[in-house]
């Protein structure tokens, strides 16, 4: 999504899961995305999402990976804290299911960090 985002393209699509689906609808609820839609292209479902631009500007300009395979990171809630003074945002795969820092705090529940995206 982020080489997508800088080279100014509206959507890009995605082999679809579970997963990358939970993380779309957060980082739709977030305004990170415009919207999201599954679709079948070559007999394969894929997840369509729209990104968004603010005055020809990429919102989606930095994503950080967190958790690789060769090494998990887990926070605990009260190690949840804000992502670039606020203007970021961190997600997480909670037993509450994929959510952002912000609501995993109001959850209170910790996870898995995702990734962190500016």
């Amino acid at each position: 999504m982020k080489n997508g985002s800088l080279a100014g393209k509206e959507s890009v699509f995605l082999p679809y899961s579970k997963i990358k689906n939970a993380i779309a609808e957060c980082l739709k609820k977030e305004g990170y995305v415009s919207n999201i839609s599954k679709k079948i292209k070559k007999d394969q479902p894929v997840l369509e999402v729209e990104l968004v631009y603010i005055d020809q500007k990429p919102k989606i300009t930095e994503v950080e990976r967190i958790s690789k395979k060769s090494r998990r990171i887990y926070f605990r809630m009260k190690d949840i804290h804000r992502v670039r003074n606020g203007s970021g945002l961190l997600v997480l795969s909670t037993p509450k299911g994929i959510l952002s820092g912000k609501d995993a705090r109001k959850e209170q529940v910790g996870g898995e960090a995702l990734f962190r995206i500016w």
